[in-house]
């Protein structure tokens, strides 16, 4: 019994993320009668990719994964659920809105998933201005789009989606800037025979509007975004609009891994830092397992996978953790490819201008980190990544401007209420 006003609770597995790796990793262990937690900061299970509310349409995939979690009695999900910090070995201080608590677990299973690379370019901080996932998000959320004009930009499918959920909603897309050239996304769209489900969804996505080597030059506007103008193969056009979305690609989130002392690895040709697992979904740390997009980008389909080798490896069944090794394999080809075909062009590593603000808390231009030989000397000096959002957005553009690795976070992973940082110290007697 827990001593302190942070309590403490025991399980057999923790699941970090109710993305799609989250819920087939603990559907793949609940067979065991394990006890076993899901945890997730968003309302609902389901993640990023599956994200709930009053724009979104789930797939029926999402809602019969939820189904089936909701129906497993040795599996609680606790949404809405933030991780603070490792408060003792094998175990994490936790936060939610009505308490705070910290969870040993016997085994822990990451599924922390991804987040957008946002990369700065004159007029990126103008209101009006966001990720292309995070629109997608804001649409579901309820944000009213209708009668907008909005331009999409960067590199990737997610730009299509994006723009697919702001045409449902109501917007006019005008343009959607995709900066791999023509040849590298025909070679991988004929390259999906392999995969079918994916040349019928591209088909789906397919949107007039749809530019090939084509990239964001500036934002332009004076208190908001008024127009955005783009490089199309070599000739500059600018397009008036109330929205831009870009989006360059996805990172990993990895935080809580290098917290907890797992290994990383570039990850696909720009450089990216992943969890670095095993066959058996097994990171470097004993007892710790990973899966989803922290290990690597490829898409639901092979979190799914990698999810049920998580989950049962975690609890012994080989057998089955194997059964599913030819699914992976096929799905990180498909990342492979994907990868290959949307690698960013050297035009989006110079988008920025020496004036153009790389971190945006602290207001650190490009020019004021030409001289840095780091991270650590950029904060130092600079200022750069002490600010709100501690170098989420900034840490991730230096990394792919200057291959500067941030060091491993320090507690708390998020903003916390000052209650919850009491459970840092609790200690319960043995």
């Amino acid at each position: 019994m827990s001593t302190d006003a942070v309590g403490l609770e025991h399980c057999d597995l923790l699941i970090v993320g109710a993305g799609p790796a989250g819920m087939a990793a603990a559907l793949a262990a609940a067979p065991s009668g394990a006890s076993i937690v899901v945890i997730d900061d968003n309302p609902v299970p389901g993640g990023q990719i599956w994200r709930d509310g009053p724009g979104a349409t789930l797939p029926p995939a999402a809602r019969r994964l939820r189904e089936a979690l909701a129906a497993r009695a040795n599996v609680r999900v606790h949404s809405g659920t933030r991780v603070v910090a490792a408060s003792a070995p094998r175990e994490l201080l936790l936060e939610e809105a009505e308490r705070a608590w910290r969870l040993r677990w016997g085994r822990l299973v990451l599924c922390t998933g991804a987040r957008e690379r946002l990369l700065p370019f004159p007029g990126w901080t103008l209101p009006g201005v966001t990720g292309a996932g995070g629109l997608q998000a804001l649409i579901k959320a309820g944000l009213p789009v209708a009668g907008e004009r909005i331009v999409v930009a960067g590199t990737g499918p997610l730009l299509l989606a994006a723009a697919v959920t702001a045409r449902q909603a109501g917007a006019k897309v005008l343009r959607i800037a995709e900066q791999a050239a023509f040849g590298a996304v025909a070679g991988f769209v004929l390259g999906l025979a392999r995969w079918p489900g994916k040349a019928v969804q591209a088909l789906t996505l397919a949107d007039a509007a749809y530019r090939t080597g084509s990239h964001v030059v500036e934002a332009l506007g004076t208190t908001q975004l008024e127009s955005v103008r783009l490089n199309q193969g070599g000739r500059m056009q600018e397009i008036d609009c109330e929205r831009l979305a870009c989006g360059f690609g996805l990172v990993p989130n990895t935080q809580l891994g290098q917290m907890l002392g797992c290994a990383l690895a570039p990850f696909g040709d720009s450089g990216t830092l992943a969890l670095v697992v095993d066959e058996r979904q097994a990171t470097s740390l004993d007892g710790v397992y990973a899966a989803g997009e922290c290990t690597g980008f490829g898409g639901s389909e092979r979190a799914l996978a990698q999810g049920a080798i998580a989950g049962h490896a975690v609890v012994g069944d080989e057998k089955a953790a194997r059964l599913q090794y030819a699914e992976r394999a096929r799905w990180n080809a498909f990342a492979t490819r994907l990868h290959r075909g949307f690698a960013p062009g050297p035009a989006i590593r110079s988008l920025a201008r020496p004036d153009t603000l790389v971190c945006r808390c602290e207001d650190v231009p490009l020019a004021a980190l030409a001289g840095c030989g780091g991270w650590t000397d950029a904060k130092l000096h600079q200022r750069c990544g002490m600010g709100p959002c501690q170098g989420r957005v900034c840490g991730d553009a230096a990394q792919f401007l200057f291959g500067w690795t941030p060091p491993a976070p320090r507690p708390p992973l998020s903003p916390v209420r000052i209650a919850t940082l009491a459970g840092l110290g609790a200690r319960d007697p043995d």
